[in-house]
């Protein structure tokens, strides 16, 4: 007798004899005929047990859901009117001759079906029993083809598959490295990498001209949404390359991945400087499904009374801008939206309710109306084109909250009265700035130390905040899913940067002297990106959460429910690490 499995029989095989195993994905009795849907990968068979088998028909009556099972018996066609055309073994089911209970199961902490209402904690404690969903097989099987597809793909471009230390130093990425004591050098710790980033470089110098690796990074964030300790990014470099070879290979790499997965052919991908993106769209990760936009109306409140806007619109650290709705809104729900906002350190949320454009001013519903002149909302209105229903909002204020805030806003909206057309839009970010500022004035990399800029050493010297990086960022759908730059392979260029971030020469040796003394060997141009492996998945699988497409993710406090990860260690093995802890509950 043959194995098969429940997701592959069909007509073709009526009357063969044939044998299932599988999970029991539910159980019903009807009329003391006993009838289980049995579960494996591949899908369900219906499998019957009739009264006249009176050994194996006791047995069945002692299943439940998710006993594991072993049944034999002959394929044969549904009766008319049974037939079930949601699945691919719907016209056929298995007469059972003989049945085997492999495993029994305890009752469910939670219903395994895709409509379960158990909370995510539940879900993460018992995630072998989460991983069983259709919706959780369907993630992880597709999280699979991706990375193969990827293989598939650099592959046949020639790119060799590289694998990067997993303990290193640390390296300045943004984020706390996740530290490993060392037995043997007592005192010293490795660090888990952020990104493979500085060896992935020293491949180009290496003479390996064309790397990529599917790699396992670690980041100590604090608990932010939607973030892991450890994700997985594919990584790929290349010597002797540009700005628009990477973006062209990346291009059609998600196009390859795409139709392979999907059966979606996307387009060209538009580009957009970085600072169009943010005058626009308030944000770096524009999401062009939305048809709103944000309008910079400084000009028009230059010489205001009304010190709000006029304040911020003669300083050059500011933005006045204003949006536009055609949705018919609620004082409750601006009300809502002023909330919103102040999350991102709005002062308020200021707007003008067009009600009747026939009527003047009094056409209008807004508390800032008497501090605007006539001038001023006539000026207002036909940049706008503002017609009755409208609404506009305003956020006037530091580039850096306006922009948060309203590119927010922009978001909260479309989501609230389903303005997010039904389609994929990527766009390239590019001509990002090479620092971010905070807005006490700190200057941070906007993707890392290791950038290439535009321009020469003299402009770096002249005005940081100026110069531009060659950088580019893939962002789909309002999700960046993926960042990379030309690198700085000049040791020269690479001090200057340093020099400005305040990286001391001694901090710089004692962090990746390694790094900076390759740059004295013949380090040729190079550059590549970096894609996060779970973002895209997530997005393409249109799940909710990355924790919905890693099998074992950690919760959004970095913990790992099903095996009660981080732990206490035994004392011994920290006696041998040469650590004591300052524990302040004295544990």
């Amino acid at each position: 007798m043959k194995y098969s499995s429940c997701g592959h029989v069909n007509v073709a095989n009526v009357e063969e004899p044939t044998r299932l195993r599988g999970w029991i994905d539910s159980v019903r009795d009807h009329g003391g005929v006993i009838f289980i849907d049995l579960r494996d990968e591949t899908g369900i068979t219906q499998v019957v047990v009739e009264p006249e088998n009176k050994e194996f028909f006791s047995l069945a009556e002692r299943c439940r859901s998710e006993f594991v099972l072993s049944v034999e018996g002959k394929i044969r066609r549904r009766p008319d009117g049974t037939i079930n055309k949601q699945i691919s073994t719907g016209e056929v089911e298995l007469l059972v001759s003989s049945l085997e209970i492999l495993s029994e199961s305890d009752p469910l902490p939670f219903q395994l079906d895709d409509y379960s209402s158990a909370g995510e904690e539940v879900r993460l404690k018992y995630r072998f029993l989460d991983l069983r969903r259709s919706e959780m097989q369907n993630n992880i099987r597709a999280r699979s083809k991706v990375s193969s597809s990827i293989r598939e793909f650099m592959d046949k471009e020639g790119f060799l598959d590289i694998e990067t230390p997993m303990m290193t130093k640390a390296t300045p990425e943004g984020a706390r490295d996740f530290l490993v004591p060392s037995r043997i050098s007592r005192g010293s710790f490795y660090a888990l990498p952020q990104s493979p980033q500085l060896f992935k470089q020293l491949l180009m110098a290496s003479g390996f001209e064309k790397y990529y690796q599917i790699a396992r990074c670690f980041r100590d964030e604090d608990t932010r949404a939607d973030r892991q300790p450890e994700f997985t990014q594919l990584d790929i470099e290349k010597a002797f390359t540009d700005e628009d070879e990477i973006i062209n290979l990346s291009e059609k790499l998600i196009k390859f991945v795409f139709t392979k997965l999907l059966d979606i052919n996307l387009h060209k991908f538009p580009k957009m400087t970085y600072s169009e993106a943010i005058e626009r769209f308030g944000s770096d990760k524009p999401d062009l499904r939305i048809n709103l936009e944000l309008k910079e109306v400084k000009e028009i409140f230059l010489d205001s009374n009304f010190k709000v806007f006029s304040g911020p619109a003669n300083d050059l650290n500011s933005r006045v801008v204003a949006l536009k709705i055609s949705s018919e809104l609620t004082r409750s729900k601006i009300d809502s939206y002023t909330e919103f906002v102040g999350k991102f350190g709005a002062k308020g949320l200021a707007y003008i309710k067009v009600n009747d454009l026939s009527k003047g001013n009094d056409g209008l519903q807004s508390p800032i109306l008497k501090f605007l002149s006539q001038k001023e909302i006539d000026s207002l209105f036909k940049l706008l084109d503002v017609t009755d229903g409208d609404t506009v909002f305003f956020g006037a204020g530091h580039k850096k909250i306006v922009s948060d805030s309203m590119g927010a806003l922009r978001n909260q909206i479309a989501e609230d009265f389903d303005l997010i057309e039904d389609s994929w839009k990527p766009v390239w970010i590019t001509n990002w700035p090479l620092f971010e500022e905070s807005i006490g004035g700190d200057l941070s990399p906007a993707h890392h130390p290791f950038t290439s800029f535009k321009g020469s050493i003299e402009d770096l010297e002249a005005d940081p905040r100026a110069v531009e990086a060659n950088a580019y960022d893939l962002v789909i759908n309002g999700t960046e899913v993926g960042g990379g730059s030309i690198r700085i392979h000049k040791s020269s260029e690479q001090a200057k940067v340093l020099e400005v971030l305040g990286i001391s020469e001694n901090e710089a040796q004692n962090k990746f002297g390694f790094f900076l003394d390759a740059l004295n060997y013949g380090f040729p141009p190079h550059g590549g990106i970096a894609f996060g492996l779970d973002r895209l998945v997530m997005l393409m699988m249109g799940a909710d959460s990355i924790r919905s497409v890693i099998p074992f993710p950690k919760t959004q406090s970095a913990l790992c429910l099903l095996t009660d990860a981080p732990a206490r260690v035994d004392p011994q093995q920290l006696e041998e690490l040469g650590i004591s802890l300052n524990d302040p509950d004295g544990e």
